[in-house]
């Protein structure tokens, strides 16, 4: 058994998927940071595990024997991803039932004949017009940034905002909580406290006085919701949302900025099906969280015992050969057979909203930086180093805005960020968004004054 995340795994995840796949074939036991797994690399196998045919593999952390045996080591930094006991965990007619929540609630905002869908793809243009006016210093037009935490990783943190319906200071709170949670820094323990503490409280206004927002529409379609509940079905969305639509915004730019015929077809209009090529050639969540066999099973060359973790590896499928031989390269529209939004019982619910923001994310970049490159070369570019998210850790670029973007002023922000039926902010929220402006100026500085001009 040898160790997953090396540091072969983080510059060339593809070539230790083939080392893998040409010792144990579909399936290979890895050590997962010192935890023994199954990982699924088969596309036919990923894909029969996902389908879940005969109620075999389940998601319940009751059926995990190691864990229900205590022999987890307690400090072991994969299972703070598991603790959630949310939809994402769940089998059966209460999967069935929170499943049918999540997709009622999202409905409103996924259609895009109704007017909240409307209304929230508005939102995702002026917050991405937003972020495009804080990248340069000092009134220039030019300058260095980094597009994922300057532009892409902020985004879609701040359409999850939008979609709570919270008020403007504790919004903005949130959001940079959130990232301190995905950053996995020395304050992520005491940010997910208080994101828990935010979402309880919204769980317990929206209760009371319900909106035009997900939150309340959640509880329309599920009533009997206790307080903890919907917090912890709340606190899905920044992760889920934000740092899987993050990455993808990150990995469609980058496929742009490297393929000279995708950079010259955006013109054409065609950034959706960009999107989904990339969401095929480099999913950003490229192994899912555990399923459990029930009973022990036969997958690729194993019998994998009841309870075992077994990793479903969404790039190993993509990159199997007998996938690969299916898909035409010269295809106008490309597969959308692939695995990157699952499939089965727990497929995403959310892959028009998180297609949606990447689209007009990457349409509104190119739209407003009329000149823009890699700092680096894309060889050199460093991936975060994660069990489950293939994402950038910084994506260097210089840029110039193109002339015929005006940035947004501070009144024109304030007034759009808000639907017109919520009340202006007041004095007191404008304090919170002023910090969270001054981090991304920070950013923007930082970017400015640590990446050099290539020689």
């Amino acid at each position: 058994m040898e160790p997953l995340l090396t540091r072969d795994y983080d510059a060339h995840p593809t070539l230790v998927l083939e080392r893998l796949r040409a010792r144990y074939g579909p399936v290979a036991p890895v050590d997962l940071l010192g935890v023994p797994v199954w990982l699924v690399i088969g596309y036919p196998e990923v894909l029969r595990v996902l389908q879940n045919e005969g109620d075999v593999w389940s998601k319940r952390l009751d059926n995990w024997r190691a864990k229900a045996e205590g022999l987890l080591p307690p400090d072991w930094p994969v299972l703070p991803a598991f603790e959630l006991n949310s939809v994402a965990f769940q089998d059966g007619m209460t999967l069935r039932r929170l499943r049918d929540t999540w997709t009622s609630a999202l409905a409103p905002f996924q259609d895009r004949g109704h007017p909240q869908a409307r209304m929230l793809e508005d939102a995702v243009r002026r917050c991405a017009d937003d972020l495009i006016g804080l990248l340069p210093e000092g009134g220039s037009r030019t300058g260095w940034a980094d597009l994922s935490a300057q532009y892409a990783r902020p985004l879609p943190l701040m359409v999850a905002n939008r979609l709570f319906g919270f008020e403007t200071a504790r919004g903005d709170d949130v959001l940079m909580d959130t990232w301190r949670v995905l950053d996995a820094g020395p304050d992520a323990a005491a940010a997910s406290q208080r994101l828990f503490a935010a979402m309880t409280d919204l769980a317990a206004a929206k209760m009371s006085h319900p909106a035009d927002d997900l939150p309340s529409y959640m509880l329309a379609a599920h009533p009997d919701f206790t307080v903890d509940e919907l917090a912890r079905e709340l606190l899905m969305l920044p992760g889920v949302v934000g740092d899987m639509t993050g990455g993808l915004i990150c990995n469609a730019i980058l496929e742009v900025l490297t393929n000279p015929d995708v950079r010259s077809s955006l013109s054409a209009g065609i950034i959706e099906e960009t999107v989904n090529r990339v969401a095929l050639a480099n999913p950003p969540m490229v192994n899912l969280t555990f399923r459990f066999p029930t009973v022990d099973v036969r997958l690729g060359r194993f019998i994998i015992a009841a309870g075992d973790p077994v990793m479903l590896s969404i790039a190993g499928a993509h990159s199997d050969p007998s996938f690969e031989k299916a898909i035409d390269p010269q295809a106008v529209r490309s597969t959308r057979a692939h695995l990157a939004w699952g499939a089965g019982p727990h497929a995403c619910l959310a892959q028009l909203l998180a297609t949606r923001i990447t689209t007009i994310a990457v349409e509104r970049l190119f739209e407003h930086v009329g000149r823009l490159r890699l700092a680096l070369p894309a060889n050199q570019l460093p991936w975060r180093s994660s069990p489950f998210m293939r994402a950038l850790r910084s994506l260097p670029v210089e840029f110039e805005l193109a002339q015929s973007y005006v940035p947004p002023s501070d009144a024109e922000e304030d007034g759009a960020r808000e639907p017109a039926t919520q009340a202006a902010p007041t004095a007191d929220e404008e304090a919170p968004r002023s910090a969270l402006r001054r981090f991304l100026r920070g950013l923007a500085r930082r970017a400015s004054g640590t990446m050099k001009r290539p020689g």
